[in-house]
């Protein structure tokens, strides 16, 4: 394969992998400050201009479905609930012809209350992040007493139909990687769809620590003891039963999927772990970002961008800004590089990316 061929085409880079997965980032705000994300002061925010318009995500967005191949979109942030146009933009993009499938990444708040709309717009579905069940610990956790809110929005998805829908949580040891067993069994009693995710090392304070990090491999260990190794007695019967969850591994094909999935106590139900950083699956990537500033982004943990609002802008019609997007997915690395000596941080957190 020659650089030409980076140049023409779908968005194909250097190892023959072709991006069909586009994250478009609503915004870099988030009404939540998790403090493995950002500091309790929340952070530099981009200004207004800065931003891209409504019609400027659907714009690029079209180019993205009708000329380069793409063919699902997943809007996040920040928060992307938040965005004012949010469900104007999801009727636009779902009015495209071909139509992709669209889904959202959310914190969940507000979530109830805008499902219908979403849905009535053309939304497929959502994922929520929830990474614990218990109120104090995700007020420490969010800086914010606001689970009920989550909770409400995950209802609220389902009752929209907004379905499977996706709840994503990042174990923090020491923090709370003891719920893995409970958000499992929460997900199953509610017909959700869990996803655990190693944490990455995209906070805005910088202080991600490998060691702190619990791995795919521990989550996994954890949901198959259910805990610990002991059993616990029901009450008033003097018996036992297992805590743990019998998991084998899921025969369905993973293709580009970041998450690796499991069946739980035989099927039909799943539960998925995305070992980004330990179990990498770099070779199948098929994404590419749209950051909420208008840059693309070939790797989550890229250092470096290309701009299309500024061509966008200066008045570059549709073939320049899809040669523009082209060119800057030919270039995208063979891997993150996360466990290469030479690797760093992305200047910008995941916030301000888009995950």
């Amino acid at each position: 394969m020659t650089a030409a061929r980076g140049t023409d085409g779908v968005l194909v880079d250097r190892y023959g992998r072709v991006a069909r997965d586009l994250r478009v980032s609503l915004t870099d705000k988030c009404n939540l400050r998790c403090t493995y994300c950002m500091p309790a002061e929340g952070l530099p925010w981009l200004a207004g201009p800065q931003l891209l318009s409504d019609d400027e995500i659907v714009r690029l967005v079209r180019v993205a479905v009708k000329r380069l191949g793409v063919t699902e979109v997943r809007f996040t942030g920040g928060e992307p609930l938040i965005r004012p146009g949010v469900v104007g933009i999801v009727a636009a993009v779902a009015a495209l012809e071909p139509r992709p499938r669209i889904s959202l990444t959310t914190n969940g708040l507000g979530l109830d209350r805008l499902a219908p709309a979403l849905r009535a717009a053309g939304l497929d579905r959502v994922n929520v992040s929830l990474d614990t069940l218990d109120a104090a610990r995700f007020a420490r956790l969010t800086r914010r007493d606001r689970l009920a809110d989550v909770l409400a929005g995950l209802a609220g998805a389902a009752a929209a139909g907004l379905t499977p829908v996706k709840i994503n949580s990042v174990l923090m040891r020491g923090v709370n990687d003891d719920e893995a067993p409970a958000l499992l069994r929460f997900a199953l009693a509610h017909g959700y769809e869990l996803r655990f995710i190693e944490q990455m090392p995209l906070d805005a304070q910088h202080g991600w620590d490998r060691a702190a990090m619990v791995t795919a491999d521990e989550i996994l260990a954890t949901l198959r003891t259910g805990g610990d190794a002991r059993t616990r007695g029901d009450a008033g019967t003097g018996a036992t039963r297992r805590t743990g969850f019998d998991l084998t591994p899921d025969p369905a094909e993973r293709g580009a999927a970041p998450a690796e999935t499991w069946l739980v106590d035989g099927g039909p139900a799943r539960v998925g772990v995305i070992g980004s950083v330990t179990r990498p699956f770099c070779g199948d990537c098929d994404r590419t970002r749209l950051t909420a500033d208008g840059q693309v982004r070939a790797c989550l943990f890229a250092t470096e961008e290309s701009d299309l609002r500024g061509a966008l802008r200066a008045g570059a019609d549709d073939d320049e800004l899809a040669r523009r997007w082209r060119a800057a997915m030919w270039g995208k690395r063979a891997g993150h590089g996360i466990d290469d000596p030479t690797f760093l941080q992305p200047a910008r957190p995941m916030s301000a990316i888009g995950g």
